[in-house]
């Protein structure tokens, strides 16, 4: 599929300026997840989750960010992702959302509910895409302000490498998708350094994969389908515009 024809194929435009006849291609290839974990997990939970900044996130987040953490070619195909990767009438949960997020423009249509978590509630108040939202810092109290069993698709977008309690997170996850649901957790290798945790600095693109599978693993209750990652950056980038973010996806459907 191209990216900038006429047919609602753009992602979000707000705050950066689209070349819409840029014409990007969006392979989806398959990534092998190798590694086996044990049954236990191997982290030193003081050590590994760590950051530089060890400052309460509310104060990182006192003025509002307002940008965007991936670039044009990489946001473009995580919109194509997600179009490809939902069911209509979903309800949807973003968690770790900010002002703005990636879905294709005509979910608001479509889907019956899209719903923000983040930690900055001034900038989910711009965030014109979601039905409704609720400010979490995570890093304080990984519990989702949710019912159980309430949505059908939880996606975290170039997020999970700044949570210190991803486990007890996605454990939360589990809880409020209904059976058969899906999370979608999409990263790409650009972050905030003092934010993101120590052992993800020390690891490149496909490590990452591993351990966000990992994360799954020591979750629980995502073990009935194999859980996948793709790589889903974009192709056909002119040179010399963007620095041609990679995007990755590692995805994980609740046991029914």
């Amino acid at each position: 599929m191209s990216y900038g024809d006429n047919n609602n194929n753009n992602p979000r435009t707000r705050g950066m300026l689209v070349k819409r006849y840029a014409p990007y291609q969006f392979p989806t290839k398959p990534v092998r997840l190798a590694k086996e974990w044990p049954e236990q997990p191997p982290f030193d939970f003081a050590k590994d989750f760590s950051t530089e900044d060890e400052n309460d996130d509310n104060q990182f987040y006192t003025l509002p960010k307002f940008v965007y953490h991936i670039d044009e070619p990489a946001v473009a195909s995580l919109t194509q992702y997600f179009r490809n990767n939902f069911l209509p009438n979903s309800e949807i949960l973003d968690i770790c959302s900010s002002w703005v997020s990636h879905y294709p423009l005509e979910f608001s249509q479509t889907m019956k509910r899209i719903s923000g978590s983040g930690i900055s509630n001034l900038e989910l108040k711009f965030n014109d895409q979601l039905s409704d939202y609720q400010a979490k810092n995570l890093n304080q109290d990984p519990t989702l302000p949710y019912d159980d069993e309430t949505f059908d698709v939880v996606t975290c977008v170039a997020s999970i490498d700044y949570l210190i309690h991803p486990i007890k997170v996605l454990k939360e996850v589990h809880r409020v998708l209904r059976p058969g649901g899906k999370v979608i957790i999409s990263q790409s290798n650009r972050c905030f350094p003092t934010k993101a945790i120590s052992m993800w600095l020390q690891m490149n693109d496909r490590q990452h994969l591993e351990l966000i599978n990992a994360y799954f693993q020591y979750s629980g209750g995502f073990d009935d389908e194999p859980r996948k990652a793709f790589d889903i950056t974009a192709t056909n980038v002119p040179q010399n515009e963007y620095p041609n973010d990679p995007m990755f996806i590692v995805e994980a459907t609740k046991n029914k």
